[in-house]
């Protein structure tokens, strides 16, 4: 076990390494200059200067890529020369500092994500902090949506096989996988949010915060959470609803099904007590998957319901040109992503030691 931990480990750092490697290639050669679009049109070539030096736009592409991975690192390399780009990490940290050698300190950090390039310069991890809490939120909702509904008619499905019931929800199943989240978001947020508003009570938009309307701070609007939870949840559903029917026929077939039948138990005795426990090998792993898709399939959904998340906050990074914003949430979503899934794959290496080998 403790080689096959120490291997997983291993490979989720170097497929960190590779996003994080992607992550700024992509958004370092592609935009173009930076500091222009910090600045906007009426920029002088003296504020372009001072901008490319503080946020060392003008090192060679291999040193800005070698002090990115430096700022992302727990254990991290800085100069306590005043003029050298890494020297305000260096002021911000003292308590950390491990020790010193010449004029590098090393320091014990948390990783540093840079700051925004529109927010005043505040830190991209404040940013991710204030929004990723409600993206989280509202993705835990949706994948319960998911499993509940979804396990419920992939039952009702195997137990109508060929029938009326089964083709319906196959047909729903279908188009649930098929129909993107952006277009899913338009037609429930027109439909239950302004149509149907006098039945629903529902609003087209809404975050889990609002405003109190005579300036009392905020206070917690629960009925926002239904509809984008709801629509975040129905791919997952769809596709946790066909692995139930498939793996509970599979499990239908065995010699042990048949043996409770003759013992006289019921239909419902049957998979309640049996086929139902061992049908769901296949669900687990697909919310695994899930879970952590959500938290990037939540861009667009969040930006039409005007949920504040991290998605939405990508989206307006993205329209103001906020790269170390994109950056960071992009990052945290990846690594997210990547510490999920590892996380499975270890514990199914304890339960089942054949996937070990």
């Amino acid at each position: 076990m403790g080689s096959y931990l120490i291997s997983k480990i291993g490979y989720a750092l170097l497929t960190l390494l590779g996003v994080v490697t992607v992550i700024f290639l992509l958004f370092t050669i592609l935009p173009g200059d930076p500091a222009q679009m910090m600045l906007g049109q009426n920029e002088t070539e003296e504020q372009l200067k001072n901008v490319r030096k503080k946020y060392g736009f003008d090192k060679p592409l291999s040193m800005q890529y070698l002090y990115y991975i430096n700022d992302l690192s727990p254990i991290s390399f800085h100069s306590t020369n005043p003029d050298d780009f890494s020297y305000f990490e260096t002021k911000k940290h003292k308590g950390n500092q491990l020790f010193k050698t010449g004029d590098v300190v090393t320091i014990l950090k948390f990783p540093y994500l840079r700051e925004s390039l529109q927010k005043n310069g505040k830190k991209v991890s404040e940013v991710i902090k204030e929004t990723l809490p409600n993206t989280g939120i509202l993705a835990v909702f949706a994948i319960c949506i998911a499993i509940v509904i979804g396990i419920l008619l992939g039952v009702i499905s195997a137990m109508t096989k060929d029938q009326w019931p089964d083709k319906l929800i196959q047909l729903l199943s279908t188009l649930g996988m098929s129909v993107p989240s952006f277009f899913s978001s338009i037609i429930f947020a027109w439909l239950f949010g302004y149509v149907l508003q006098e039945f629903t009570n529902l609003n087209m938009t809404g975050s889990l915060y609002e405003v109190d309307d005579f300036g009392e701070g905020s206070y917690i609007q629960w009925k926002n959470l239904i509809l984008p939870a709801v629509v975040l949840g129905i791919r997952p559903l769809a596709v946790v609803s066909q692995l139930m029917r498939n793996s509970l026929l599979e499990v239908m077939g065995q010699d042990y099904i048949r043996t409770a039948k003759a013992k006289g138990l019921s239909m419902f005795q049957v998979i309640r007590k049996h086929a139902l426990k061992n049908s769901l090998n296949p669900v687990v792993t697909a919310i695994s998957g899930w879970f952590a898709s959500m938290l990037a399939g939540a861009v667009f959904v969040e930006y039409i319901f005007g949920w504040n998340g991290l998605g939405k906050e990508i989206v307006n990074a993205l329209n103001t040109s906020d790269l170390p914003v994109i950056m960071g949430a992009v990052l945290v979503i990846a690594t997210m992503f990547i510490l999920i899934n590892i996380f499975v794959d270890i514990i199914y290496g304890w339960l089942d030691p054949r996937i070990r080998i």
